[in-house]
């Protein structure tokens, strides 16, 4: 057999089953990273585990989502970090170092390993090789304890790149056109294995921005060979002995193909409020702006924040606009600085933030009441900003930068000076290295105290399955709920990921303010949901709230792939319709029956009765014999807890 790329580090990592497509394998996890949003829950289960250290071969945990100090809920969480990484044997990346996913594929991510981390965009790291796969903080806490990461084995799909981009077109346009292609479920259970000529024309930061937005297809990771581009980075990152050569086999054999001719890609734009509603630029052109943010870990390198440069040199932003910008890592923002290119921009009136994801989720420079904001970011969903009613578009940073000039969404391929502006533009051929602000794992574990702030409380566990669920519907959702739409990314609730029974409190706020009064009442009760429900962010405090408020199951019509596993990580009943006829004869507050629930866990066949309405759906499930067990017992961490009790 002719093999891909993916499933040559897929077979060496193979622990258990059949890599056939939709069979469930177990592969060894090399590399795991956490941030401060995920990371207390992964760091708070990790604890119950009772491990002394770390099996995997390096972990890494990284302050850069909640930067704000508004109070001592933060600075608390990252001291936390910090001593967990210190007992444990962790990296801790401290707070201005940089975006996880950015400092970690520049500083330790290898070509041919799998790295898993506690955030939807772990996939950035595959941009130089590594399977790198975004998963809930348990799936994480359990890889660093030593146990495989469990997945269906997905479809390869091959993406075959030509042409060569023109002045003014940039990678976030490709995967834009990846988008208006696959839609933002279009790549549940795949893989995307990019190849082609053009890949000699770009680098490993343009690679990063598509893998990067693989994660809003819902695909399980996208991957570039490790061939000279990645090669000459690490070298140029001073890493050269981590590096090794990665490619598919000739004629290699994919399950579907898909081909993209760079040359005739124009600059497009996602519109509010999906990032798969994308169209050309120039249909958008009279759109006026309030804000344009120019960073995050989709475009946030040294060249997008130069191009960013070039083109604000000399001009001034539109009096009507703000415009922020945030370098992907303090590596980019020394290269910056010392090159005088933050100083160019500060000149045309940009703000400069911390090296952080700040605005990308909410946390600072909300836009203001119907605000329209411009963002090189990887997610638009409704209120993501921080605002509920905004309107964010997503776009290249040169089609951030012109934009920011004129005050309304411009084509830069318009600007006749851009291929002049470009023309001598190079990836650096070193780059500054200063790990200072990473701090190595210690040698003596065993004496380190775990400091916990008044907020950090401690993970909740579920019950085991009820034999009989009675209980009534709390929730009736559309299609496309997001896991920001059930726990919102933004300021305001950030700092109580640490704490599950404060943050339960705003379970659904935004779309539901009712929804916490019902579940109280009704003490136990189960989700209804549309297509592609709990998409985006791999956050899990979207599947801990709902179990922590009483939530046995959801029902929906499909699910994004990370939330379907939080959901089992944590005891929660994935039920799928049958007929999705069905979804449209249900209400809120309806009462259902389940019975003989573990029994029919096993067939994985489960007949729901709707008591309200008399009348009876069938509902299944798509689990393996392992998840059943987990889901009888009431969750992951139950069942550790059984295991230990029986020993």
């Amino acid at each position: 057999m002719r093999k891909n790329l993916s499933r040559k580090i897929l077979e060496s990592h193979l622990i258990s089953g059949n890599m056939i497509v939709g069979e469930e394998i177990a592969v060894k996890v090399d590399q795991t990273l956490t941030h401060d949003v995920t990371g207390t829950m992964a760091y708070l289960a990790f604890e119950t585990m009772n491990i002394p250290k770390i099996k995997t071969e390096l972990s890494a945990s990284y302050a850069d989502h909640n930067l704000l100090y508004a109070d001592n809920k933060n600075p608390d969480d990252h001291v936390y970090l910090q001593s967990i990484a210190k007992k444990y044997g962790l990296h801790f990346s401290r707070a201005g170092n940089g975006i996880c996913h950015t400092v970690h594929f520049e500083r330790f991510g290898k070509p041919g390993q799998i790295l898993l981390g506690s955030d939807s965009h772990t996939p950035t790291g595959s941009a130089i090789g590594m399977l790198a796969i975004g998963a809930g903080g348990l799936d994480v806490a359990l890889a660093m304890a030593g146990e495989p990461l469990y997945l269906k084995m997905p479809k390869i799909v091959n993406v075959i790149l030509t042409g060569k981009l023109k002045s003014g077109v940039a990678a976030k346009d490709i995967v834009l056109e990846m988008l208006r292609r696959e839609s933002v479920k279009g790549g549940v259970g795949k893989i995307y294995e990019y190849t082609g000529p053009a890949l000699e024309y770009l680098t490993v930061y343009d690679r990063s921005t598509i893998t990067n937005m693989g994660a809003e297809m819902g695909a399980t990771t996208s991957v570039f060979p490790s061939d000279d581009c990645v090669h000459e980075f690490f070298r140029a990152q001073n890493r050269e002995k981590d590096w090794k050569e990665l490619y598919p086999d000739e004629n290699a054999e994919y399950d579907e193909v898909i081909e993209i001719n760079l040359d005739t890609l124009e600059p497009l734009i996602a519109q509010p409020a999906m990032p798969d509603k994308v169209c050309c630029v120039s249909e958008l052109s009279e759109i006026k702006l309030d804000q344009v943010f120019i960073g995050s870990c989709t475009n946030a390198s040294y060249m997008d924040l130069t191009k960013a440069a070039r083109i604000l040199k000399g001009h001034t932003v539109h009096p009507n606009v703000s415009l922020v910008i945030a370098p992907g890592s303090r590596q980019i923002f020394s290269m910056l600085l010392r090159d005088g290119i933050i100083a160019d921009l500060v000149s045309a009136g940009a703000r400069i933030l911390e090296c952080g994801c700040g605005p990308c989720v909410g946390i600072g420079q909300a836009p203001k009441t119907n605000g329209i904001s411009l963002r090189t970011s990887n997610r638009n969903f409704k209120g993501r900003s921080g605002t509920l009613d905004a309107s964010v578009y997503l776009a290249s940073p040169e089609v951030a930068a012109i934009s920011a000039i004129k005050g309304h969404i411009t084509n830069p391929v318009l600007e006749n000076n851009l291929e002049e502006l470009f023309k001598d533009l190079r990836e650096p051929e070193e780059f500054i290295i200063d790990d200072t602000m990473i701090i190595p794992p210690e040698e003596n574990l065993k004496e380190v105290e775990i400091i916990r702030g008044p907020n950090i409380k401690p993970m909740p566990i579920n019950e085991a399955l009820p034999e009989k669920v009675q209980v009534h519907v709390s929730a009736y959702c559309g299609d496309n709920i997001t896991t920001d739409d059930i726990i919102p990314a933004n300021a305001q609730f950030s700092a109580l990921r640490s704490n599950i029974p404060a943050i339960s409190e705003i379970t659904f706020g935004r779309i539901d303010p009712e929804f916490v009064n019902r579940a109280k009442k009704y003490k136990k009760s189960i989700i209804v949901g549309g297509e592609n429900y709990g998409q985006g962010s791999s956050r899990e405090h979207a599947a801990i709230a709902p179990m922590y408020l009483g939530v046995k199951a959801v029902i929906t019509k499909s699910l994004a792939r990370i939330h379907k596993n939080n959901l089992i990580n944590h005891g929660l009943v994935p039920l799928i319709f049958r007929n999705k006829e069905d979804y449209e004869k249900i209400s809120q507050d309806d009462e259902l029956l389940i019975e003989n629930f573990s029994e029919q866990l096993k067939s994985r066949k489960i007949l729901v009765k709707n008591l309200t309405k008399n009348f009876e759906f069938e509902t299944y499930v798509e689990l393996t014999d392992r998840e059943v067990e987990i889901l009888k017992d009431g969750g992951q961490l139950k069942q550790v807890q059984l295991k230990n009790a029986s020993k």
